[in-house]
């Protein structure tokens, strides 16, 4: 049936390539007409590679947003998740973009970029991390380790002699990581657009994320900007 299948679809656009071969002096066809011929054109060449038990990078799933990859998260519900992944950091409950990609990623690997983006944003040293357990690599503990920043892994070998203190440090860390940062996730998914996004087209599709968790963060701001002002007139 695949074989047919493809041996059929091939068999139509070269069909369709020949009718407009043959007519194109008095065809006028859009380059959005093009643009989608050349994707079908990619589907077919994909799934021959995979009919035939070969690996393919850059997999179409969808004609109309070609941009989209199939992005295995392992979740019980949904074990494949379409759309852009959004590496986030929060500083102070406001969230910042730090890296979007529509291609699957290991955001584990990104913790000395979190933290530069952190620091060139807002000109001051990062010295208190918390973060999920993916992050937790040994990579991740040397580099926090060697810039002396403290953070919500679980301890790996022996304890410090200030084991309670670090102990009640990670616990308050972790606590503002499960209950702010990811609050701020099903917020932002719930009120502000961004559980079903239905932009057309990859560009619209990155503004609608963008405004999306900075209209949040605008709404954030307003009681820190109240307080601030009161905090100045008294």
């Amino acid at each position: 049936m695949k074989r047919s299948l493809l041996h059929l679809l091939d068999k139509l656009i070269g069909v369709l390539e020949e009718t407009i071969g043959s007519n194109h002096s008095r065809l006028e066809l859009s380059s959005q007409f093009h643009k989608r011929l050349s994707i079908i054109k990619k589907v077919l060449h994909q799934q021959t590679l995979r009919f035939h038990g070969k690996e393919v990078k850059g997999l179409i799933v969808s004609i109309d947003k070609s941009y989209i990859r199939p992005i295995v998260r392992g979740k019980e519900t949904k074990r494949v998740e379409f759309g852009a992944k959004v590496n986030t950091i929060q500083v102070d409950g406001i969230n910042f973009i730090e890296h979007l990609s529509f291609d699957a990623f290991h955001e584990g690997i990104r913790i000395p970029e979190c933290i530069n983006k952190q620091q060139r944003l807002l000109r001051k040293r990062v010295t208190h991390l918390s973060a999920d357990r993916i992050y937790a690599t040994n990579d991740n503990r040397k580099y926090c380790s060697k810039r002396k920043i403290t953070t919500s892994f679980v301890r790996k070998g022996r304890a410090a002699k200030n084991e309670k203190q670090v102990q009640q440090m990670r616990n308050l860390l972790n606590k503002e990581r499960s209950t702010r940062l990811e609050g701020s996730f099903g917020t932002e998914k719930q009120h502000y657009s961004l559980a079903k996004i239905k932009a057309r087209t990859q560009q619209t599709e990155i503004l609608w994320i963008f405004f999306g968790i900075h209209t949040a963060n605008a709404v954030r701001m307003i009681p820190k900007v109240e307080k601030s002002r009161n905090k100045q007139a008294a």
